[in-house]
């Protein structure tokens, strides 16, 4: 693969840094004071949203050129992590989850009607969403388990179920969900057994029960919720693709979720690695710099060569996808799911004990961060579901040679 990134994405490389520059790191303080002040959705998001998208710094993550920025997985990244810098960054420019992965959905297999009703509000920035597949009573990580109903009854369908760590579920901008559930429990093919239908947020029989903090935070950082469906009729017509067609589109969708989780980390924990180098160069202790102690250059060495690892663990799956597509790119996602996830916790994990006390609070954002690296060790699949099959893949080749 060519490792070096075209001139448009260079070129949007350096909009996007100066926008942060300008519009992201002076509001940090500003954000973190709405969300103690109990605004769960912080008004900076709302205020910085037109001037991103007069910048035309909008839905940058969409390969389709009708609908977003025409960008290759490839190009995307660096400009993903960018945005990840600042955890609540990427909502400025719509390109957050899930909206992002709600939007590819729509975009790839959703009806002329439900492109209107609900993917240009998306892509406008009008309303936001949720992807409402886990559950609470089953082992979600294997999707095969999940037991919300979905049954045709005449020219509706009837949903029966309970959710939970449903992104964006509890949002009052959220119009609409969409939910994964069993629509045939009998079929002798288990990965046809579920269906994704759209669910809007009004609909009689949705209720919202709680928000679902993650390690005491609102969101790490989408705010996801737990949610019943009870007897919540929708039009046949809201159902995406065809019955059973479930885990193909989740298939469709999980692919490119993953690597923007992982584009965004590296984001992250490049920040943690500036923090870090920063606290060490003004802090003394012992009658030295924290700089010269040799224990912070190990991990300021350590977290640079993790860090660069999994940027490159990155792009290839990025071009694997490019050049491939998902299916056969579905080992390098599941590597950089892995690796992405730890690498970003133990960097950040250095900072904080770097900063000490002042580490383990808000001023820094490193324990915000850290509760959501530790988070996508399990959102998208936990560590072992990927590992299993990183290893199956590998095994693969061997079984197939003899």
């Amino acid at each position: 693969m060519d490792f070096d990134y075209s001139s448009r994405t260079r070129e949007l490389m350096d909009r996007l840094d100066d926008f942060m520059d300008e519009h992201i790191y002076p509001n940090e303080a500003r954000y973190l004071d709405e969300r103690n002040a109990g605004q769960w959705w912080p008004e900076i998001i709302e205020t910085l949203k037109p001037k991103a998208k007069a910048s035309g710094l909008w839905n940058l993550f969409l390969p389709d050129r009708e609908y977003g920025a025409g960008l290759t997985n490839l190009e995307y990244a660096p400009l993903c992590e960018i945005m990840g810098r600042v955890m609540w960054a990427p909502e400025v420019f719509n390109c957050s989850a899930p909206d992002t992965g709600n939007m590819e959905v729509l975009a790839q297999y959703g009806t002329a009607q439900q492109k209107a009703q609900w993917l240009e509000p998306l892509l406008d920035g009008e309303i936001r969403s949720c992807f409402a597949m886990t559950e609470p009573k089953v082992a979600s990580s294997d999707a095969t388990n999940i037991e919300c109903s979905v049954v045709r009854d005449g020219d509706q369908y009837v949903i029966n179920g309970h959710k939970w760590f449903s992104s964006g579920s509890p949002d009052p901008r959220c119009r609409i969900f969409i939910v994964m559930g069993k629509s045939a429990p009998d079929h002798p093919d288990r990965h046809r057994r579920q269906s994704m239908i759209l669910v809007p947020s009004e609909a009689a029989g949705v209720r919202v029960l709680r928000r679902l903090p993650v390690f005491g935070y609102a969101g790490t950082p989408d705010v996801t919720g737990e949610v019943l469906f009870e007897d919540v009729r929708v039009p046949a017509a809201n159902m995406l693709l065809g019955e059973g067609r479930g885990f193909e589109i989740a298939q469709g969708r999980l692919g490119p979720g993953r690597i923007h989780h992982c584009m965004r980390l590296i984001g992250l924990a490049e920040r943690a690695l500036e923090f870090m180098c920063r606290r060490a160069l003004q802090r003394e202790a012992f009658g030295q710099k924290l700089a010269e102690q040799s224990v912070t250059l190990e991990r300021i060495a350590e977290s640079r060569t993790l860090i660069d690892q999994a940027r490159l663990l990155v792009l290839n799956a990025a071009y694997k996808m490019d050049t491939v597509g998902n299916k056969a790119a579905r080992k390098e996602i599941a590597m950089i799911k892995v690796a992405a996830p730890n690498m970003a916790g133990r960097v950040i994990d250095w900072a904080i004990q770097l900063h000490g006390g002042a580490g383990v609070t808000d001023d820094f954002g490193l324990a915000f961060a850290y509760a959501n690296s530790r988070m996508l060790r399990i959102a998208d699949g936990p560590d072992e579901v990927h590992r299993n099959q990183i290893g199956k893949l590998e095994l693969r080749q061997y079984r197939d040679n003899g």
